[in-house]
């Protein structure tokens, strides 16, 4: 298990920016969909079949950007 710190400074008793900071830190991070990854247990097929679908999606992602890079 990874465990990852993620640290905001307040200056001036800006409370409002220092959260608005730390929610765009965490997620960046993935903090949150992990999160609520979390809250309930997922099988290891649910898992299985989530982590495929994401990779699916990714990769499709990554084609649509390659080809309109290229200008195909």
């Amino acid at each position: 298990m990874e465990t990852t710190l993620v640290q905001v400074i307040v200056r001036d008793n800006n409370v409002d920016q220092a959260l608005k900071a730390l929610k765009k830190k965490m997620q960046r991070e993935g903090i949150f969909r992990e999160m609520k990854l979390r809250k309930a247990y997922e099988k290891p097929s649910e898992r299985k079949a989530r982590e495929k679908s994401e990779a699916i999606r990714r990769a499709r992602k990554l084609e649509r950007k390659r080809i309109e890079r290229e200008g195909f």
